[in-house]
């Protein structure tokens, strides 16, 4: 298989840094382009970096050495150079919608882990494992807006992987209510302990829009495509708090749920061991042998211990039991930038590629 040529937009930021670590000697795609704003454009990568690369690996020497060119200036240029765009961008929204229109208009495909477009009607919003089915909408998506090979494909925020997937396969037992609590990293926000003191032996009670997004998006997760367009799922009702805490990466859910009909232990252990990973036959080279993994340890998931499992790709799950409000409680835990961003978004473009919407 050929190897796709792909531009990380929004390269020099956090989620940009691991879309490049991630992307390295990956079997389908390889970064031949990086863009950024105008104050790194002209520079190296290594240049437009330096001092602030925090992935744990050094910068990839395939991509050290590439000019940083302008996100929006040289778009045209960029344009000519690739054949996908993951974009990372951290711009006003409705420039960051204008920018990844003009490159789907211009037949270059776009995934996206930015919130621009997450409710834009015909745009997927996809966690590959959960809703991939909704790659569908894209065949609406180009023929509403007369596109021939672009695309827009979006993934959904980082807050809710550390529960939407566990919560999936319990949709058999009528789940009817919700109740999470997110313990978020400091890197959600692109921070590290040195940029952003503050965090330092402590905990802010809010995370500004994280709280809509985490009640809003799943619904859109769960929807069913009818008449050429998303209906919205209505149901389970979800309440969230979202805390950002002093860890450097990993979201952990408290979770609490409230079924139609009570499922016992080992229907619910047995849901999240038996539930059929959907993607397994089409080998994506990003998704994990496991999807979903308990511990029965009761200290477990730990953030430090357990955020790296499946390469950063599995979501973890363990203190499942019966809960005094609500029917059942348990604690979800995953990779923020990885899972939650670029590697989520890394998967849902090899979900595309492989169900030939990426030529």
């Amino acid at each position: 298989m050929q190897k796709l040529k792909v531009v990380v937009l929004g390269a020099t930021g956090m989620v940009g840094q691991r879309f490049i670590s991630l992307l390295d000697q990956h079997p389908w795609f390889e970064v031949t382009c990086v863009a950024a704003s105008p104050s790194s454009a002209g520079k190296t990568y290594a240049d437009a970096v330096e001092g602030r690369w925090r992935m744990p690996a050094n910068i990839p020497d395939a991509v050290k050495n590439l000019i940083v060119l302008a996100v929006e200036d040289d778009k045209e240029k960029i344009a000519e150079q690739v054949d996908l765009v993951f974009s990372a961008l951290d711009m006003e929204k409705d420039q960051i919608k204008a920018l990844e229109e003009w490159y789907a208009g211009h037949d270059v495909p776009v995934v996206s882990n930015n919130s621009a477009h997450r409710w834009t009607e015909d745009v997927p919003m996809i966690i590959p494992e959960v809703n991939g089915h909704h790659t569908d909408l894209i065949d609406i998506q180009r023929k509403n807006r007369g596109w021939n090979k672009g695309l827009i494909a979006v993934k959904s925020n980082c807050s809710i992987q550390s529960y939407v997937p566990l919560l999936h396969p319990l949709m058999e037992f009528g789940l009817r209510e919700v109740f999470v609590t997110t313990s978020q990293a400091i890197s959600g926000a692109g921070k590290t302990f040195e940029s952003w003191p503050e965090m330092v032996d402590n905990v802010i009670p809010y995370i500004g829009g994280e709280e809509a997004k985490s009640e809003k998006e799943p619904m859109k997760i769960w929807a069913t495509i009818e008449n050429n367009s998303l209906k919205l799922a209505e149901s389970p009702r979800i309440s969230a708090h979202c805390i950002r805490v002093p860890v450097t990466d990993g979201h952990m859910a408290s979770i609490r749920v409230r079924f139609q009909t009570k499922p016992n232990r080992d229907q619910i252990l047995s849901a999240w061991s038996e539930w059929k990973q959907p993607l397994a036959d089409l080998k994506l080279p990003s998704s994990p042998p496991e999807f979903i993994s308990y511990f029965e340890e009761e200290n477990r998931p730990q953030t430090k211990l357990d955020r790296d499992a499946g390469n950063g790709m599995t979501v973890t799950v363990g203190r499942l039991e019966e809960d005094s409000l609500f029917d059942w409680k348990f604690i979800g835990l995953s990779h923020n930038t990885v899972r939650g961003a670029a590697g989520g978004a890394i998967l849902l473009a090899e979900l595309l590629r492989a169900k030939g919407y990426l030529e």
